[in-house]
C-alpha cells in the first residue's frame, strides 16, 4: 500500500540520519587534531623562517587522546629523547637550534641524554621557556647558550627524586636521626640518595661546559642540585639570574602563540574567561559635567 511504502521510507531515513550523527561523533576528535596539527606545523614552520634556525618543541600537557577523548598526561621519556636526538642529528651544524620546553620534567635518562645531544651541538642553541620547565626541563635548558623565559615563567630545581623521596630529603632525614637505630632500608636508600645528587651536580658542571666559568658552574650547580627548595619550586626570571644563567626574556610572540594550540582537554565550562576587547572605564557624574560644553551648562547656572 502507499501508505505503508511512505511509512518504511521515513524509518529508513531516521536510521540514516543517526548513523551520520554517530559517525560524525567518531571522526570529529580525529579532524580536529589533524587541523591542530597543521596549525601548529604552519606557526613551527613560520617561526623557522623568521630566526633562520630549527625549531624542536617538547611539550608535555594534558591533551585529548584518541577517539574516546580521554585525558594523558605526558612527561619526558626515552621516545621524547629518541625523537629529539633524532631531530638535532638531523640539523647541519651551522644551523643554530630553538628548543620550546613547556614541561614537568620526566626521567632523568631521558633529560640528560636529550641536554647532552643540544650541548654538543655546534651552533647556538637556544631554550625558550614561554610558561614552565621544571626538573628535567631545567636539565635539558641549561644545555642551551641562551636561555629566553617570559616575564611569569618558571624553572625548577633538578635535585634527583628516589622513590617518591628527595634525595636531599633522605641524607638530612639520616643525619638527624645520629646514632639511633636507622632501618637497614632506608640506609641503603640514603646511600644511592648520595651518589644520585653527586652524579647530577657533575652533570649539571659537564653541561653547563666552556660557556661558564668553573667556579661559576660549580655554584650553579649546587644551587640547583643540593635540595634547597622542594622539587615543584619555581624558579623565577630574577632567581635565574640571581643564580648566573645566561637568561633573558625575549620569548617570540609566535612561541605564545603556538602555545594556545597545546590545548587542554575541552570541558563543559571555560575556567578562564576575558574579553579581548581594551577595557574603558566608565566616566563619572563629575568628570562628565566637566567636559560638558559651557552652553549645557548655563541654563543650570541660572536655575541656582
Amino acid at each position: 500500500m502507499p501508505g505503508q511504502g511512505n511509512h518504511g521510507g521515513a524509518c529508513v531515513g531516521v536510521f540514516d540520519i543517526v548513523w551520520i550523527v554517530l559517525l560524525v561523533m567518531l571522526l570529529q576528535p580525529v579532524v580536529q587534531r589533524r587541523l591542530l596539527m597543521s596549525a601548529r606545523r604552519r606557526l613551527r614552520l613560520q617561526l623557522e623562517r623568521e630566526r633562520g634556525s630549527r625549531v624542536i618543541l617538547l611539550v608535555h600537557r594534558q591533551e585529548t587522546f584518541s577517539l574516546f577523548g580521554l585525558p594523558l598526561m605526558r612527561y619526558i621519556d626515552i621516545q621524547d629523547a629518541e625523537e629529539v636526538i633524532h631531530a638535532i642529528r638531523n640539523t647541519p651544524d651551522e644551523v643554530p637550534i630553538d628548543i620550546v620546553l613547556h614541561t614537568p620534567g620526566g626521567l632523568a635518562l631521558a633529560s640528560l641524554q636529550i641536554a647532552r645531544a643540544l650541548a654538543r651541538h655546534p651552533a647556538k642553541v637556544t631554550a625558550l621557556v614561554p610558561h614552565y620547565a621544571m626538573s628535567g626541563g631545567t636539565l635539558i635548558a641549561l644545555a642551551a647558550d641562551q636561555i629566553e623565559m617570559c616575564e611569569h615563567a618558571a624553572l625548577g630545581p633538578v635535585d634527583p627524586q628516589l622513590g617518591g623521596y628527595s634525595a636531599a630529603s633522605v641524607l638530612r632525614a639520616v643525619e638527624r636521626q645520629g646514632d639511633r637505630s636507622i632501618d637497614t632500608d632506608f640506609l641503603i636508600l640514603a646511600d644511592q640518595a648520595e651518589m644520585a645528587i653527586e652524579q647530577l651536580r657533575r652533570s649539571v658542571v659537564q653541561l653547563l661546559g666552556d660557556r661558564y666559568r668553573d667556579d661559576l658552574a660549580e655554584l650553579i650547580a649546587d644551587e640547583l642540585s643540593r635540595g634547597q627548595w622542594t622539587h615543584d619550586y619555581p624558579i623565577t626570571l630574577e632567581e635565574v639570574e640571581r643564580i648566573g644563567l645566561h637568561v633573558g626574556s625575549a620569548v617570540p610572540e609566535a612561541v605564545l602563540e603556538m602555545m594556545r594550540l597545546y590545548p587542554q582537554p575541552a570541558r563543559g565550562l571555560r575556567s578562564v574567561e576575558y574579553s579581548g576587547r581594551r577595557p574603558m572605564a566608565e566616566p563619572d557624574a563629575d568628570s562628565e559635567a566637566e567636559r560638558a560644553p559651557p552652553r549645557a551648562r548655563e541654563p543650570a547656572d541660572q536655575q541656582r
